[in-house]
């Protein structure tokens, strides 16, 4: 008989009775019924129940161990009787009387329980990650991710991409965040970037003639913790083709992401592709968001015209100075209370916005303080506009044209959830498309990258040098599902020339340009193939799965919010001589406000 195991503790069925099998695994819970001890004996697959009778050889030695011990028993397979059959457990129909007992590591009192749903503070569980793990649903989140990984490299290959696997120590690159340096000790005073993604090393993939790479990709990036952000690491399904259109990389993406989440979905609606298009413009338009949750049906309306020289002043005002005023309806609405609507008020006045004005459109006419103030005309044709009934309201949005579709997107998200319009159990995808090559920063008044600074412009080196930039749009786009962004992607800027010229445009001379990113433009020079790929997000494609309003809740070893790893005590401090070795001094900032060391 093997030392510790004949069976797992999930694989003993009624017709292993009358067997002797051997289990090792962790107490998962005692319960003393007075002449029986009862053990739940947890392991990777499962529970077995294990039995004591009192007076045997092995009772004393199970009274005294503790919960989360690990041991190995041996004893005999039995049918438990009829009115103690477990249906919830494959297990449950048999348990095992025990006939010996080895314990193979005691524990101490536990700072957290295992067995149970017992909630405890984050930073509790994070300090003991892996008692955490030990519990029912964080294992079964990274049986999940291992699952929905495993998926996606046997779909990616039966599609023909090859994996390959690109440096963790290279140099940085303008991905939108901060870099994680590496000191070299043999170069001293340089230092190398944490890849924030593999994008120059795939595109070089695709100029060395490998047609489709993909891997899942670590990606390191110092930036602030949010619900589906986490600090400092993350993983994506990394992938590159070559001689492709936009089309092309969504008829390669949409077969996996459709096939991974009605395999795991657990009969969830998922969408069918073809996925739906938005472009960016119409995204922000009717969702007030480039990432637009389309289980809440509301679409949002321009109503600017309507109010333009009205008898309503305020947004009369607005409309003049060149804001915008958008109409976000409410279906229904129009029957509730006014506390309904001075709530809404409020959660605006909160959001910093200076209140919510709206209609209601009640079976006797129109009502409300905009109604009341604005012409009859103007407010027929704002219910025509957004095809609304006798029973419907109306809430709006205005002031500057770059904070007011932003606000009427959280209105809409704000009016789904509150009159309960949200579809529930289904995953909605969809693509933007058509994002805007270049932004103006709101705080240098200069010309910056929205988006991939590496995609293809649409009209190439011709738009670049003849349309106002602001106006350009570029072969970039998103993959969305249920609200959330789940991957960024571009046709990319294969042509020396056209990239020379883009980056001059965002503030880049040719010589930085040839100084940061000479490898990739090199390579461009000898031959480069028209390429484009994406890269969804592994974590926030198993938060959405697992249902999981936090992403720390689908990583194995998360770091907490402040980006550090409680259980492993990092970032630490480094000895002196080893900064001597790699020649750092350290200059900290004051210890009131100290955060870390700094290199200089």
């Amino acid at each position: 008989m093997h030392a510790y195991r004949t069976h797992t503790c999930g694989a003993l069925r009624a017709s292993d009775a009358g067997q002797t099998a051997r289990l090792s695994g962790w107490v998962h819970r005692k319960r003393d019924h007075g002449g029986l001890l009862f053990i739940d004996l947890r392991d990777h697959y499962g529970i077995t129940q294990c039995v004591f009778p009192a007076g045997s050889e092995v009772f004393q030695a199970a009274e005294a161990v503790r919960p989360e011990s690990v041991i190995t028993v041996t004893g005999e397979v039995v049918l438990r009787e009829a009115g103690t059959v477990n249906d919830k457990l494959p297990t449950g129909a048999i348990e095992l009387r025990v006939k010996a007992l080895e314990v193979q590591s005691s524990a101490e009192v536990l700072p957290i329980q295992v067995a149970g749903d017992q909630e405890f503070p984050e930073d509790l569980r994070l300090r003991y990650r892996f008692l955490d793990l030990r519990r029912e649903k964080q294992h079964r989140n990274m049986m999940l991710r291992a699952g929905v990984i495993a998926s996606i490299r046997r779909r990616m290959i039966e599609q023909g991409f090859t994996e390959f696997q690109t440096p963790i120590l290279t140099a940085s690159s303008p991905e939108g965040a901060r870099d994680f340096l590496v000191p070299s000790r043999n170069h001293p005073g340089t230092f190398y970037a944490l890849p924030q993604a593999p994008q120059q090393f795939k595109q070089l993939a695709m100029v060395a003639g490998f047609d489709r790479y993909f891997q899942i990709a670590p990606c390191f990036r110092d930036e602030a913790s949010r619900a589906d952000r986490s600090p400092g690491e993350f993983y994506q399904l990394d992938f590159e083709m070559s001689f492709v259109t936009q089309e092309d990389v969504f008829a390669a993406l949409e077969p996996v992401m459709q096939g991974i989440f009605e395999e795991f979905g657990q009969g969830r609606k998922v969408t069918q592709a073809p996925f739906p298009r938005i472009p960016y413009d119409a995204a922000m338009l009717h969702y007030g968001s480039d990432k637009p949750d389309l289980r809440n049906p509301l679409r949002i309306t321009d109503v600017t015209e309507q109010f333009r020289d009205s008898g309503f002043g305020l947004f009369a005002r607005v409309a003049a100075a060149g804001g915008m005023v958008r109409a976000i309806p409410a279906p229904g609405a129009a029957g509730n209370p006014r506390g309904f609507f001075d709530k809404l008020n409020e959660w605006a006045r909160a959001e910093g916005a200076r209140g919510l004005g709206y209609i209601q459109f009640a079976a006797e006419g129109p009502k409300g303080p905009i109604a009341k103030n604005l012409e009859a005309d103007r407010v027929e044709a704002i219910r025509a506009a957004c095809g609304l009934n006798p029973g419907d309201a109306v809430f709006f949005a205005a002031g500057n044209r770059e904070e007011t579709p932003k606000f009427a997107g959280k209105v809409r998200t704000k009016l789904g959830e509150e009159l309960g319009l949200i579809a529930q159990d289904e995953f909605r995808f969809c693509w933007i498309v058509d994002f805007p090559m270049y932004e103006r920063n709101e705080e240098t008044g200069q010309i910056d990258f929205s988006h991939n600074p590496f995609s293809m412009p649409q009209g190439g080196l011709e738009a670049l040098n003849s349309v106002d930039p602001l106006e350009i749009k570029a072969f970039q786009y998103d993959i969305v599902c249920n609200g959330i962004e789940l991957s960024s992607g571009a046709i990319r800027n294969h042509r020396p020339d056209i990239m020379v010229r883009a980056f001059e445009i965002a503030g880049y001379s040719a010589e930085t340009v040839e100084e940061r990113f000479g490898g990739m433009l090199n390579a461009f020079r000898y031959g480069a193939p028209p390429h484009g790929g994406s890269a969804p997000g592994i974590d926030r494609m198993v938060m959405l799965l697992a249902d999981e309003p936090n992403i720390r809740e689908v990583i194995l070893f998360p770091l907490n919010q402040q980006g550090e790893d409680l259980m492993m005590g990092a970032p630490a401090p480094v000895e002196p001589a080893r900064l001597k070795e790699l020649s750092i001094r350290l200059d900290l900032p004051p210890a009131k406000g100290a955060s870390g060391p700094k290199a200089s």
